[in-house]
């Protein structure tokens, strides 16, 4: 039976569902966090606490751990994790990611730098320390921009500027946000590191992926049709198939696979946003992790095959290139928080699964929970899943049962 290390932080939602696809396939799991288990001692082959921080400490401590119980695969199930995961394959000799690309793609600066050196359009960006002079940072960028931390994910921190006084007062945002001890530890020392990046109009759309031996294959481009044009910028609704023409479909596919051969990105899921206008594609983010959240349900494979089963198939060596994405259109909703509070109560989640193409509706937030919406916020409310004939049913099955949903925050 093949073994797979899944890397598990203690905040991920990805943990149940990649673990259901190992059982599913008879495939051995030994799950890492960062967080001691109470069942540690009784299961000591199928768990194991790790430093997320210290990729290269926990590259030892798994190849210590592999001695007696030999490890096939290693899988990075989301942001925080892709590092270590890269560091734990080096160590075990297994084939990955190399750690320079996992760092790369970790990075949104060096990101940015590696792009535009390859010829990968991206926009026009600065870099700089929060603890510089503001005023002068806001002097040498243009208008509209976007500010974002190097490091973080989820859209957290990602606020746009119009003019130097907004510049600075997002810049103060910036610097509370990841001034906060959690965030600053998660950080270290890119914490105090920011990117100015040009505002790029258009539409996006996210890309999903697999990289097989430097080559980059297309799985699914979702269209994401609210406007993102700030000041903030969460995401909400995922649409698949595209409703895009070909050519800008085949433009954002090509675009996306120059980004991660450029990279260095060679084997594992990718998760890519780009902007598109009349210039055509422009890349935001290539992450070297699958998409995030519970948005995975949206994606079904062959014979229902998930794609956490076919992310640990491809991590095992099994050759998917022939596997294809079901024909039905298919979303889902991140459903955003309105506003800051204490999340009270939740009404119409049966009335919204009630209703024609809608599959799910999963409340993620608790009752009682602090609830933050961006940029300080890195989560949703819940999530709302649509399978129909045609995108646009999905859109307006996503749509309408979102409106049937109340949330009472205080």
């Amino acid at each position: 039976m093949p073994r797979v290390l899944l890397l598990l932080p203690t905040t991920t939602y990805r943990a149940k569902a990649f673990v259901e696809a190992a059982l599913k396939m008879d495939v051995e799991v030994v799950a890492a966090s960062e967080q001691p288990s109470t069942l540690a001692d009784k299961n000591p082959e199928g768990l194991l606490t790790l430093d997320f921080d210290e990729p290269g400490r926990a590259a030892r401590q798994v190849k210590e751990f592999a001695a007696q119980f030999p490890i096939d695969a290693v899988i990075p199930v989301d942001e925080d994790t892709v590092v270590v995961a890269a560091s734990v394959a080096q160590a075990l000799k297994l084939r990955h990611n190399p750690v320079e690309a996992a760092i790369t793609a970790k990075n949104k600066h060096r990101m940015r730098e590696v792009l535009s050196r390859a010829g990968v359009q991206v926009p026009r960006y600065w870099h700089f320390s929060l603890d510089e002079d503001t005023g002068e940072v806001a002097a040498r960028v243009t208008y509209p921009c976007v500010v974002k931390p190097v490091f973080l994910s989820t859209s957290r921190g990602v606020m746009r500027a119009d003019n130097e006084e907004e510049f600075a007062g997002v810049v103060r945002r910036l610097d509370r946000i990841v001034s906060d001890p959690k965030v600053a530890r998660r950080g270290g020392a890119l914490a105090r590191e920011a990117l100015v990046e040009e505002f790029i109009p258009g539409f996006e759309v996210a890309v999903e992926g697999l990289v097989t031996d430097g080559e980059f294959r297309m799985l699914a481009i979702f269209d994401k049709p609210d406007p993102l044009d700030g000041p903030f910028f969460e995401e909400t609704i995922y649409v698949t198939p595209s409703r895009l023409g070909r050519d800008v479909q085949r433009r954002i596919v090509e675009t996306t696979a120059a980004a991660t051969l450029a990279m260095g990105l060679t084997k594992g899921p990718v998760h890519a946003e780009l902007r598109v206008n009349e210039r055509g594609p422009w890349v935001i983010e290539v992450a070297a992790r699958a998409i995030g959240g519970l948005c995975s349900r949206a994606l079904r494979f062959d014979s229902g095959v998930s794609l956490e089963e076919l992310i640990i198939r491809h991590a095992l060596g099994e050759d998917v290139r022939s596997v294809e994405r079901e024909h039905q259109a298919a979303g889902v909703m991140m459903i955003p928080i309105p506003r800051a509070g204490i999340l009270r109560e939740v009404l119409g989640v049966d009335a919204a699964k009630a209703m024609l193409d809608v599959e799910d509706v999963v409340i993620t937030a608790h009752i009682t929970q602090e609830i933050l919406p961006p940029p300080e916020g890195a989560s949703y409310l819940g999530f709302i899943f649509s399978r129909a004939d045609t995108p646009d049913q999905v859109e307006a099955a996503l749509r309408e049962a979102h409106a049937r949903l109340e949330f009472l925050i205080e």
